[in-house]
């Protein structure tokens, strides 16, 4: 596979979690984010995991990917983004971002995503659900690492989706929306496994 790179962000505060952190919630017998990292391992792809610092709890929970600093989190996913896609390698020729708290996006799905990646003219590749909706992960062709390195704010990579030809790949049941911000979210996922 073409160097492709999996930027795993995890620097977010888990406002909306009532003090508790979504990322160090169990999964499976492991913190989620360990549970993501792994995942992201098992592709054999590069990984690498934005943190809002050295001596955050989660850095204990990144396993053997690249921690990527943000001491700038505070911005939103912008600052992760920015930060993340500096840090890859000279060769890397698309990064494939995936918030970490989508616990039902599995290395198959990651995989699948980026067997779709067609070199430097590829479009940009969006996961979907089943149905069709959009969701996570994007992969990013090298093209766009310019844009995503200026983004500013909490809307991700929003402006770049509107302006890039997007390709959607569609994933199992609702894999690419599945993501877990509050208690009643965490309550009611574990409920329906």
């Amino acid at each position: 596979m073409t160097a492709i790179a999996i930027l795993l962000l995890a620097a977010g505060a888990s406002s909306r979690m009532q003090g508790r952190d979504k990322l160090m919630e169990e999964v499976d017998g492991q913190p989620l984010l360990t549970l993501m990292c792994r995942r992201a391992a098992l592709t054999g792809l590069p990984v690498y995991v934005t943190l809002p610092g050295p001596s955050h709890p989660r850095a204990a929970a990144t396993g053997d990917a690249t921690q990527v600093l943000v001491p700038d989190a505070a911005e939103g996913m912008s600052a992760s983004i920015r930060r993340g896609t500096a840090a890859l390698l000279d060769g890397t020729q698309a990064v494939m971002i995936l918030p970490a708290d989508m616990p039902e996006i599995t290395a198959q799905d990651m995989l699948h995503l980026a067997a779709h990646f067609g070199g430097p003219d590829s479009p940009v590749l969006r996961a979907t659900a089943e149905d069709g909706t959009p969701g996570h992960p994007v992969l990013f062709p090298r093209r766009c690492f310019e844009v995503l390195q200026c983004l500013q704010g909490d809307q991700g990579a929003r402006s770049i989706l509107t302006a890039e030809t997007v390709r959607t790949v569609p994933l199992p049941g609702r894999h690419a929306l599945t993501d877990l911000d509050t208690p009643e979210d965490w309550a009611a996922w574990r409920q329906q496994r």
